[in-house]
């Protein structure tokens, strides 16, 4: 099965910094195969054949504390997870000059639609969506200050997400998919 770790908060402001190839090595390290790693943010593409996703993030959690001594929260996300959010997503949304439009995924406790209420968007600016495992964000560039989504940075809700744009989510599928097609 084809899978997505989601690490939440490393290498963001000279943070806990990882190397993307040490990262690799202690997945490969940790059982994983047909390991890929993208961009530094945390986003790593791997196989897990005859694992449980819900024990998956408690053992690379674990992993990573090992080898880095960095108590890192990750998310897993299986390929239909991800086949999900792409297809929720508007194709016009897009994280460029004129819009800001970002995936937040949900970890358990935060997984329900209710979670909307909790989010400081302001009414009239900008769209929030809920799908399961995650809410979907898009505001005009011009609006993402009056929108209020930056009071959510240090809320408790905050540190029960992790937030990838959708041009990164996007890629991320696609990757996963290759993942696939090369095992198959």
């Amino acid at each position: 099965m084809i899978y997505v770790a989601l690490l939440r908060g490393i290498n963001v402001g000279g943070n806990n910094i990882i190397s993307m190839k040490l990262l690799k090595q202690t997945f490969e390290h940790a059982g994983m195969t047909a390991v890929t790693t993208y961009i530094n943010s945390g986003n790593i593409i791997f196989s897990a054949a005859d694992q449980l996703q819900e024990n998956l993030s408690e053992r690379l959690e674990q992993a990573i504390l090992k080898d880095f001594s960095l108590s890192i929260k990750v998310l897993i996300r299986s390929m239909e997870d991800i086949r999900t959010v792409n297809d929720a997503l508007p194709d016009t949304w897009t994280n460029d000059d004129r819009l800001r439009s970002d995936v937040m995924f949900l970890w358990q406790e935060t997984d329900m639609e209710s979670v909307l209420d909790k989010l400081p968007l302001k009414p009239g600016v900008g769209t929030l969506l809920y799908i399961p495992g995650a809410v979907l964000y898009s505001v005009e560039r011009e609006n993402v200050t009056r929108s209020g989504m930056a009071k959510l940075i240090g809320s408790s809700v905050y540190k029960l997400m992790t937030v990838r744009n959708v041009n990164t989510t996007r890629k991320i599928y696609q990757l996963m998919l290759a993942a696939e097609a090369q095992l198959s």
